[in-house]
């Protein structure tokens, strides 16, 4: 829970005074904007003292109004907002024993927690009230019902107004509220995104450009569409144009499934796909490019994470090297190792704990990795494989929040939740679901694939020539197939068995009864003791010999001929530090080969590899 009025944890100021759809402020002449719906509706309950109870679809920024608004219309009330998905029975009250200050003696008293004494008037907001469990619910229950919690009156506490939030949908809620008791205590009101001010407040996050193009289009899609391309993702899709990252990963990953934009059928049965079309036309409306990939796209968003105080979603095959280069990448950027939590083993205690204050109320201790004023980046590893259900809705807190038990955590800079797909080549994984609305919180969601990680370096770097073999038999020996099942953990248990004079096969994924991954080895081992191949190695011990036969190929053809083929994936498939080792003889190489596979070697080539190729391209017009 958290009591402090805060930014969207995706964004990033832009202070860019082209363009703009910005209302203008009060004191320039032009009327401030009439209220929305839902601020009207928050104004009348707390002035007439009554519970709000609110319902709408997910990503329409109804929690963002709430922080918004009571920040600028009710500036000396603090807000207090409770994600009721993360409470658990001990969160809110707990009976405790205290010393009683007139008679000495030990008591029982209920504490509350201490975000509802902030010491000064607060509206207390209650987020996702319907997804909290049963005991959970009764609290709820006497807070919307009474203002009241245990022994304590929350009037009495300075609480000047009640609001519960929830979308209504069976799949993302784990209860309706039906009890006439209860819904007789509130005034209830259902709202859609027009509702809400999310387009001011996006045409004010992202200055640079004139959005009402953008809002046109959004608001000639279909109901259906609308709320698939909700509000917050759309904000996604457009700090995805801004750092220039392609539309698409802005796009939750529901299911391990990347959200299609369909328009459905009169039968409710999937129409037509409308992804590309629609974010391509986003991308010509804010006049930037929507790239297709990006090289190196890892190293690129977390980057960006870091930059613009964003949480992201990995997810990729194991044993791809995913968690190995987010910690690199985080510790590059930051200057300091991220905080790391394997959720599989995470127990809500290593996060948080409730326990009694000095004052009698109920506060919470945070693990000492979160507190202190150093930058901080967060890894959550194998995301999708929680513990169990209350350390996952104390992440969950943390992710959509930046809090913790309510309190924020200090210079946190950067989410990074890193997880494996539902299925991998023919086999489900034993990873939980998400819904739409959990899935719609990371602002990049990237599908990463092994060509993605660049682990070959590292292996290169660590064992040397034994990893040049392995890898030049796992590109060159192999069929794709047999390439995904040969992970990039493979790889290295590989090289480790054979210097142990061991069985290659060991090293490979057991799939049980005696058989393991169906890769053969017999190349692989062929190669180790010494088997004849032509690898960059070779053609560097050789240079002449193959500067001739590429002469020979050149004078017969412009498309060169088998020997060009050989060259030419050679230097395709070899590393950067291959390369850079060899740089003389690629020089003296690639000058003979056809234009239109030297031309290759850019195609969606890193920065670094583009500078070496470019070199080489200008030292061959020399």
């Amino acid at each position: 829970m958290t009591t402090t009025t805060h930014p969207d944890p995706g964004s990033a100021d832009r202070a860019v005074p082209a363009r703009s759809t910005v209302p203008a402020p009060a004191d320039s002449g032009v009327p401030a904007p009439s209220p929305s719906r839902l601020e009207a509706f928050i104004d009348a309950m707390i002035d007439m003292g009554q519970t709000g109870q609110i319902f709408g679809e997910h990503g329409i920024g109804k929690t963002a109004t709430f922080f918004s608004h009571i920040a600028r219309a009710h500036p000396d009330a603090t807000l207090v907002y409770v994600p009721a998905a993360n409470l658990t029975p001990d969160d809110l009250l707990v009976n405790a024993p205290v010393r009683d200050p007139h008679t000495g003696e030990l008591v029982l008293r209920q504490l509350v927690m201490s975000q509802l004494k902030p010491g000064t008037p607060f509206v207390l907001l209650v987020d996702d009230s319907l997804q909290a469990g049963e005991t959970i619910q009764s609290q709820l229950m006497q807070i919307a019902c009474n203002w009241t919690l245990g022994e304590h009156d929350l009037r009495a506490l300075g609480c000047v107004g009640v609001f519960l939030t929830d979308n209504e949908s069976l799949a993302e809620t784990s209860a309706r509220r039906s009890d006439l008791a209860l819904l007789d205590r509130m005034v209830t009101m259902r709202i859609t995104a027009n509702d809400t001010s999310w387009r001011r407040h996006l045409a004010a996050k992202y200055r640079a450009w004139d959005l009402a193009p953008v809002f046109s289009l959004w608001a000639s899609l279909s109901p259906a569409l609308r709320e698939s391309l909700s509000p917050r993702t759309l904000d996604h899709v457009l700090a995805c144009a801004a750092e220039g990252f392609p539309l698409r990963w802005a796009l939750p990953l529901v299911g391990g499934e990347r959200l299609r934009l369909v328009e459905p059928r009169a039968d409710g049965t999937p129409g037509q796909n409308r992804t590309a079309e629609i974010l391509n036309r986003i991308a010509e409306y804010v006049g930037v490019s929507n790239p297709a990939t990006l090289p190196d796209p890892v190293r690129q968003v977390v980057r960006a994470a870091l930059r613009n105080r964003w949480t992201v979603l990995l997810q990729g095959p194991p044993g791809c090297g995913k968690t190995e280069l987010v910690r690199e990448t985080v510790r590059e950027g930051l200057g300091r190792e991220p905080l790391y939590f394997s959720l599989p083993v995470t127990n809500v205690e290593d996060l948080c704990a409730p326990v009694p204050s000095a004052d009698g109320t109920l506060d919470n201790l945070l693990a000492a990795n979160f507190t202190g004023p150093e930058p901080k980046a967060i890894v959550w590893d194998e995301y999708n494989r929680p513990k169990d259900k209350a350390a996952f809705a104390k992440l969950m807190e943390i992710t959509q929040e930046w809090s913790l038990a309510g309190r924020r955590i200090e210079n946190l800079r950067a989410q990074i939740a890193v997880q494996n797909p539902p299925y991998h080549l023919g086999r489900k994984l034993l990873v939980s679901r998400n819904n739409i609305a959990q899935a719609s919180r990371f602002t990049v969601s990237l599908t990463v694939e092994p060509e993605d990680i660049p682990a070959n370096e590292w292996l290169l770097a660590r064992y040397g020539t034994d990893a040049e073999t392995v890898l030049e038999w796992w590109k060159h020996d192999i069929d794709d197939d047999g390439r995904a099942w040969i992970t990039k953990r493979t790889l290295e248990r590989l090289v480790k068995l054979h210097r142990h004079g061991l069985p290659l096969e060991m090293a490979t994924v057991y799939l049980g009864d005696g058989e393991y991954a169906p890769v053969p080895l017999t190349a692989l081992v062929d190669r180790l003791r010494g088997r004849p191949v032509t690898g960059l190695r070779e053609l560097a011990r050789e240079a002449d010999a193959w500067e001739a036969r590429l002469r020979r190929a050149a004078d017969r053809s412009d498309e060169g001929a088998d020997d060009s083929d050989v060259v030419h994936q050679i230097l395709a498939n070899a590393e950067l530090s291959q390369l850079k080792k060899h740089r003389a003889v690629v020089a003296r190489l690639v000058p003979l080969l056809p234009p239109k596979l030297r031309a290759t070697y850019l195609v969606g080539a890193t920065a670094d590899q583009q500078r070496f190729w470019t070199e080489i391209f200008v030292s061959m017009s020399r």
